[in-house]
């Protein structure tokens, strides 16, 4: 053993593995904050850079901006309401009202706070319980998937905001909207108006950048100014004690699901930080503002997706098996240098094994000092005339959703789905449900159709696994809390009416 660790510290005194990680999470929180171009994308770009290096510092590389990109979303969702990537949609909707009360600083600092937690504790869990985790993961079937899906969408619950009813309406606006493209199962094209760009489905990150960035833009409040009247913006703010101590429990809670999540392969972290976000709202106390800025809020989801990086991490290395799209391609860059991710890593490379997961530690702790060390540079931006800001978010945005596929009807689906968020605004409908209606559509339907093919089309499929049980009697409970709640706040709000 004394033998892997001083080989695995060898491999991590290299020069080149500290400056290919720098650059690595500097590239990544860049590519993170520019909507449209996601971790995939900044992992994929990069992976031909890294031909003639070793493998340790290719690795450091690619990890870094996996890392870096992952939480650079989080910039542009708190300071201008527009998600850098997918993972970062749930952290606007806290983020984006604490910076319009001048707490841009406080934000940044707390979503980087709990990047951080939700890092070391996955990264933890990835180092102790990786074969535990893989197993448990991959015992998921289409059943469980399906009633995993299910219990994603219980929890839409607690996004709805005031109606349930408009809550209802857009998650169903979601489903149907993931029903565009091939079939899963027959592979007959389904609603594509004779658009062949729609054949893989509807694309999912310019409907985010629409929804969110877009809608942003052309809002009708859009000549108001970003931070409230009366309010000052602080450029600069350590993480609050306070904030630490009233968001503990959450963070480590949102740590946990969010590694579980990620080490589920084809969750990902959008995933992850949507279901932790959920989960915390969904456990709200008296005096909890979600919504309107609960610090809460961000740090469950900073933690759930972080953590889930180190989740995805899981199954790569101990099966060989991607959690998500970032780590398909990570595949590809292990067996470029002529190492095969799976069982016998640990055995035949225990010493680089280890050393990626000391790498992943390490890109973490990067991301939170460059977080904090950047934070006043970059809400400088705020400072910058409103006329020019959304022009700018405005053509990033569309930048964005065409370089996801070079494709112009990516622009018009980004502009569509834009105009409709400014409707849903004006109208009081929320755009969380929708988005997160749209990611697990294709989950839910897929293995449904799967289970029902492998159960002779009986839905008795559910009751046989254990599992699938469980977590469908967690959707049952959650959708009533969330009901047994509102009928609490709506007594009390008409009993102090009288």
């Amino acid at each position: 053993m004394m033998e892997v660790i001083s080989s695995s510290a060898s491999l991590l005194l290299s020069p080149a593995v500290w400056a290919c990680l720098f650059a690595g999470v500097t590239a990544g929180m860049v590519v993170g904050a520019i909507p449209g171009l996601s971790a995939t994308m900044g992992v994929a770009l990069l992976v031909p850079f890294t031909f003639d290096l070793e493998i340790m510092p290719a690795i450091s590389l690619l990890i870094g901006i996996y890392c870096g990109a992952i939480y650079g979303g989080t910039i542009p969702a708190i300071l201008f309401r527009t998600p850098g990537t997918p993972a970062s949609a749930a952290t606007l909707i806290d983020g984006y009202p604490m910076m319009q009360k001048g707490e841009a600083g406080r934000a940044l600092s707390l979503s980087a706070f709990s990047a951080l937690i939700g890092g070391i504790i996955g990264t933890l869990l990835l180092i102790f319980l990786t074969p535990q985790i893989s197993r448990f993961a991959l015992s998921f079937g289409p059943a469980e998937f399906f009633t995993l899906a299910i219990l994603g969408l219980s929890l839409i619950t607690a996004l709805s905001g005031e109606s349930l009813l408009k809550g209802a309406i857009v998650t169903v606006a979601g489903l149907l909207c993931a029903t565009v493209g091939m079939d899963p199962v027959s592979g007959y094209p389904r609603y594509l108006f004779g658009s062949v760009s729609l054949m893989e489905g509807m694309p999912f990150i310019p409907v985010l950048i629409g929804l969110f960035a877009i809608a942003e833009v052309f809002s009708i409040n859009n000549d108001l100014p970003v931070v409230q009247p009366g309010r000052k913006m602080k450029l600069f703010e350590l993480p609050h004690l306070k904030d630490i101590k009233r968001c503990g429990w959450t963070t480590i809670k949102s740590a946990l699901i969010g590694t579980f999540t990620g080490s589920t392969p084809g969750a990902g972290a959008d995933i992850a930080a949507f279901l932790c976000y959920s989960a915390a709202r969904q456990q709200a106390k008296e005096g909890d503002t979600y919504g309107e800025g609960e610090p809460k809020g961000i740090a469950a989801a900073e933690s759930g997706k972080t953590a889930a990086t180190s989740g995805a991490m899981i199954p790569l290395l101990s099966l060989g098996i991607p959690g998500d799209s970032v780590t398909a391609v990570l595949i590809g860059a292990f067996i470029l240098h002529g190492i095969q991710p799976g069982p016998l890593l640990f055995q035949q490379h225990a010493p680089l094994a280890y050393a990626i997961l000391s790498i992943m530690l390490c890109a973490h702790l990067l991301v939170f000092g460059m977080a904090l060390s950047t934070a006043r540079f970059v809400m400088g931006a705020l400072k910058i005339d409103r006329r020019f800001l959304n022009t700018g978010i405005l053509l990033l945005s569309l930048m964005g959703a065409y370089a996801l596929r070079s494709n112009l009807v990516d622009c018009w689906v980004a502009l569509g789905f834009g105009v409709l968020g400014v409707g849903m605004r004006k109208t009081g409908f929320p755009a969380a449900p929708f988005l997160l209606a749209l990611i697990l559509g294709g989950m839910a339907e897929t293995n449904l159709r799967r289970a029902l093919v492998l159960g002779d089309g009986s839905f008795a499929f559910v009751f046989h696994r254990p599992l699938a049980v469980v977590l469908l009697v967690l959707s049952v409970f959650f959708v009533g809390a969330t009901f047994r709640r509102r009928r609490g706040v709506k007594c009390s709000v008409t009993s102090m009416k009288q």
